[in-house]
């Protein structure tokens, strides 16, 4: 590597008057600076590199960035070249600011707590993962994913979640989103129109089915989990269920309801989509294995690396019945999304060496202390409500006193700079259901960092109590 390379900086695009060079590339920089475009700290090219790309005069350069070191717009530091110096400015064009009220703390369900990340043991895994490639895993890659990855996947999926799986039943995708957008369009492309989901659930996810072209079929969730023994009735050709940790309620499948949705699936040829986002965290006893390994040729098992590490891998995995292996990577290349292989040798690396083990069991702990923290003071402060469903995952539902409506809750907790949402914003809107769950909030136990859970707690308390007395006036 030359010094000249190394020191030429930023390629810029800066529209040049070849009439009045200097001054206009002057006005070029302070336009970029105000815009924000070049950001405070921003090292500019050299300037014999900037004239070299700009066709015009080492010394028109050096001119103006005189000028502009005078001006106070850049600053010039012996051995560290030219960067954008360190003030404020109102950008002139660009998104104006938001009217939206700021939420400093947040309660929603399924958003997990990212402050713990174990960033020292992943920027190891990345080192590891790099030094130890060959220059054919940073070319392109297995539709399916970089192989040591999904050797690394299938080992712990195995072990940790009971899935029957190989690894050459393993597809890597953006996320879990990415992955249920492929097995859905693939169902398309096989002839299927209808598939159930439940009555509660993440809304982007039944958008993506229904942008496959899938209509969308709403399961009613009780205690035992979504009502699968009326999928006989619905004429659906697939499932898309939560079984271990039913989002947002918190029930599981009960083991009756898993035989039968397994049942329903072989004798009709249906396909069962198997969310296990946050399976691995049960905190009373041992989780409940995957569903999939009742049926692994009609089960579709997915998961993601966005609960257990963070939303920023950008990972998710489905682990494929035979059948529809060759449909789905169809899809994938048709997509032309392909996953970061980096990140990917870097996850397998993590995991051979443990530290996806040992953040789970860390992120366990965690949320289950939150969990206790929340039902403690509920108990001492707001009797009236109650947290139900497993000791589990990333949420529970607090079922509201007597009278107090979801949306005044919600309601107070905005004007209380709490972001927390009822169960009702995550139902599906179908006239054909009888609405029966009581009135209540999905708790969420991930979205504050540690410093932040008690004080939304107390928030979240405070908002209950003041819907309470509109309730009773």
């Amino acid at each position: 590597m030359t010094d000249a390379w190394a020191n030429s900086g930023l390629d810029l695009h800066l529209p040049i008057d070849p009439r009045r060079k200097a001054a206009s590339l002057e006005d070029a920089v302070r336009t970029a600076i105000r815009d924000g475009r070049l950001a405070t700290g921003t090292r500019l090219p050299a300037s014999r590199s900037l004239a070299r790309d700009l066709g015009i005069a080492r010394n028109s350069v050096a001119e103006a960035y005189s000028r502009l070191v005078a001006e106070g717009w850049l600053e010039a530091r012996v051995g560290s070249g030219t960067s954008v110096a360190d003030r404020t400015f109102v950008p002139t064009v660009g998104a104006q600011p938001s009217a939206e009220r700021t939420l400093r703390l947040d309660l929603r369900g399924g958003v997990p707590d990212v402050s713990g990340f174990p960033r020292t043991a992943w920027a190891a895994a990345v080192r590891t993962a790099l030094a130890a490639a060959p220059a054919t895993a940073l070319g392109y890659q297995d539709l399916r994913g970089v192989e040591s990855a999904r050797v690394a996947l299938a080992g712990y999926l195995a072990r940790a979640r009971g899935v029957w799986v190989t690894p050459d039943d393993v597809v890597i995708a953006p996320g879990f989103g990415g992955v249920l957008r492929l097995v859905a369009r693939a169902l398309v492309t096989r002839g299927a129109r209808r598939i159930a989901v439940e009555e509660y659930g993440h809304a982007l996810h039944r958008e993506v089915l229904l942008d496959a072209g899938l209509q969308t079929v709403p399961l009613p969730v009780d205690d035992e989990g979504a009502a699968v023994h009326l999928l006989d009735d619905l004429d659906v050709d697939a499932v898309l269920l939560t079984p271990a940790h039913q989002f947002p309620t918190g029930v599981a499948l009960s083991a009756a309801r898993r035989t039968s949705v397994v049942r329903w699936a072989e004798h009709t040829g249906a396909i069962v989509i198997e969310d296990d986002y946050d399976g691995e965290f049960r905190f009373d006893r041992r989780a409940i294995g995957a569903l999939q390994a009742l049926a692994p040729q009609h089960v579709v098992y997915a998961g993601t690396a966005s609960k257990a590490l963070a939303p920023a891998i950008g990972l998710g995995w489905g682990v494929l019945p035979g059948e529809l292996a060759a449909p789905v990577l169809e899809q994938h290349r048709l997509a032309g999304a392909a996953t970061d292989a980096v990140t990917e040798l870097a996850l397998a690396a993590f995991i051979d060496a443990g530290g996806y083990d040992r953040t789970v069991r860390a992120s366990r702990l965690r949320y289950r202390a939150r969990r206790e923290h929340a039902d403690e003071v509920l108990r001492e402060r707001m009797p009236a409500a109650r947290l139900t469903g497993m000791a589990a995952g990333l949420q529970s539902l607090l079922e509201l006193p007597e009278g107090v409506a979801e949306s005044e809750v919600a309601a107070r907790a905005a004007d209380l700079g709490l972001h927390w949402e009822g169960l009702r914003a995550y139902r599906v809107e179908s006239a054909e259901l009888s609405d029966t769950h009581p009135p209540a909030m999905v708790l969420g136990f991930g979205a504050p960092p540690e410093s932040r859970f008690a004080e939304a707690i107390d928030v979240a308390v405070t908002a209950i109590a003041g819907a309470q007395g509109v309730a009773a006036a």
